[in-house]
């Protein structure tokens, strides 16, 4: 149960990182596809380590005949948390506007060192969600639902989130979310402000954003959000907050790799 609320909260917080739907942008998608970006997030209670996020973009690949941007998070608890060992491992392949998903893969390390692969397809032109989890090679639970717009998973909103960081919009969003589908809203504020991380010596300048989930998950877990991201053309998450029953979770950036990137400097 604990490993489930931790999962749940990381999950939650890679996903404030980054909201939203497939409306226009100033930015050209694939200027936000990096190859090799490389970007790292220690998760931490009162300063008490939970665990990492990792998320890799590994760039331009095919799913059938269509062309995607592929990208991965890595999720890990810390190892001296007692009686939690979580480890998980999602893809996800989106359209080339990077504003919507049209498949989402979940590796999740279960009890006794088994695996849960979770599966989502996002069949548009036959207008349905498919969501399966198989155990070994053992479906074990699935579903599907309408699909009348284009939907974000966990992974693919991140990047649909920096492209319409300075959208200056409320939006209600179709997301896909640990086996359900929910709607979300996100408010891009564009407000510039500052956030100090312990990897650089100085603040850093921030565009602001904050999210409220129509749902609240098991422990007290609820879906009101927060995020900042770096005010520049990368555009990269620096840190997120969401509540769970026992108060706020940071998310913060720690170890990058984008070509030449470094956090702007606040004025």
């Amino acid at each position: 149960m604990i490993s489930m609320h931790l999962r749940r909260a990381i999950y939650l917080l890679t996903a404030v990182l980054g909201i939203a739907t497939c409306m226009p942008s100033s930015m050209v998608a694939e200027d936000m596809i990096y190859p090799g970006e490389d970007l790292t997030y220690s998760v931490t209670y009162l300063g008490i380590p939970l665990g990492t996020v990792r998320t890799v973009t590994e760039g331009w690949t095919t799913l059938g005949d269509q062309k995607v941007a592929k990208v991965k998070i890595y999720i890990d608890s810390h190892p001296n948390i007692p009686f939690v060992s979580l480890h998980s491992i999602y893809e996800s392949y989106m359209d080339p506007s990077i504003t919507f998903a049209y498949r989402f893969e979940a590796n999740t390390q279960v009890e006794d060192n088994k695996w849960e692969f979770d599966q989502y397809v996002f069949d548009y032109p036959s207008k349905k969600l498919t969501i399966e989890t198989f155990r070994g090679k053992q479906k074990i639970r699935g579903s599907s639902y309408p699909l009348l717009k284009k939907y974000n998973d966990g992974s693919s909103i991140l990047f649909a989130a920096r492209r319409l960081l300075y959208a200056k919009k409320t939006y209600r969003l179709p997301t896909a979310v640990m086996g359900d589908t929910v709607n979300t809203v996100i408010n891009f504020q564009g407000t510039i402000g500052e956030q100090q991380i312990d990897a650089v010596n100085y603040p850093i300048r921030t565009v602001y954003l904050n999210a409220d989930a129509n749902w609240t998950g098991i422990y007290g877990l609820s879906g009101r959000a927060e995020g900042w991201f770096s005010d520049d053309d990368a555009r990269i998450p620096i840190v997120a907050k969401m509540n769970v029953y026992v108060g706020s979770v940071r998310l913060e950036l720690v170890k990058w790799k984008r070509g030449s990137w470094q956090p702007p400097k606040a004025q």
